[in-house]
């Protein structure tokens, strides 16, 4: 079973190696990393070109944003199997993508997704904040939860059969891929208690309160397009359910 992996990244040649080394020291062998770059040009093309044929597809280019590169990544999979690994993320160890291969042979299902861990910045060991999905389910679509997208590996059939990311989302394109793939779709999916992948604080979607706005707008979007009823204060909710996923200093 062939595993893609997606890392998408603009000027980030302070992070990027921390990506493509979490993904070169994994023990699965069959694994296929595609990095799309919208034509950095702070150094960080120089850096992926370090790591040589480590590397399997390439390509530096402007583009619509995010998903468009994304996109772009999906075209060029070939893998039964796909993740999509952020530039400023990292696997947590080097056995993620064995047991992930191991869950989706188990159980065949068309959708695996684990936890993840919010880390400083300065200190990747100190975790700020424990994402699980323990708990998730589709009907949780409406008060803005989502499976932490990092975690979440998909055949690749279901892009195909189902679509790819929508473009014209400036923020949550993921959460309504997912919502359409769990929700309108109904695909099969397995959960692992594990973390998968831990992410540096910050991001566009925790930016500030204008990201924030448009990213429950987005939400509230996703959920009416793919047949799910809710409003925007239902799903602000959420927001005090996060205050326990913090981790105390």
């Amino acid at each position: 079973m062939k595993i893609s992996i997606i890392t998408v990244v603009y000027n980030n040649k302070f992070t990027i190696d921390y990506a493509i080394e979490s993904i070169v020291n994994q023990n699965y062998p069959t694994i296929e990393h595609i990095i799309i770059d919208g034509g950095s040009t702070d150094g960080t093309i120089e850096e992926i070109k370090k790591y040589g044929d480590k590397i399997d597809k390439f390509i530096s280019e402007p583009d619509k944003g995010i998903y468009d590169a994304m996109n772009k990544g999906l075209k060029l999979a070939t893998g039964d199997i796909i993740g999509i690994l952020n530039s400023d993320d990292f696997y947590a160890n080097n056995n993620i993508i064995s047991e992930v291969v191991n869950e989706f042979k188990k159980t065949q299902a068309d959708l695996v997704f684990g936890d993840i861990v919010f880390v400083k910045p300065e200190n990747l060991d100190k975790i700020t904040r424990y994402y699980s999905s323990a708990n998730f389910h589709p009907n949780k679509f409406a008060w803005g939860w989502m499976p932490a997208h990092p975690s979440c590996f998909l055949k690749r059939e279901v892009y195909e059969k189902y679509g790819n990311f929508k473009i014209d989302y400036k923020i949550a394109a993921d959460y309504e891929i997912l919502t359409r793939f769990m929700a309108k779709y109904d695909i099969s999916y397995s959960y692992i208690p594990k973390v998968f992948v831990k992410m540096r604080t910050g991001g566009v979607s925790s930016a500030n309160f204008k990201s924030n706005w448009i990213l429950n707008k987005e939400i509230v979007r996703a959920c009416r397009e793919n047949g799910i009823q809710t409003n925007m204060p239902k799903v602000l909710l959420k927001y005090f359910t996060k205050i326990f996923q913090l981790v105390r200093k």
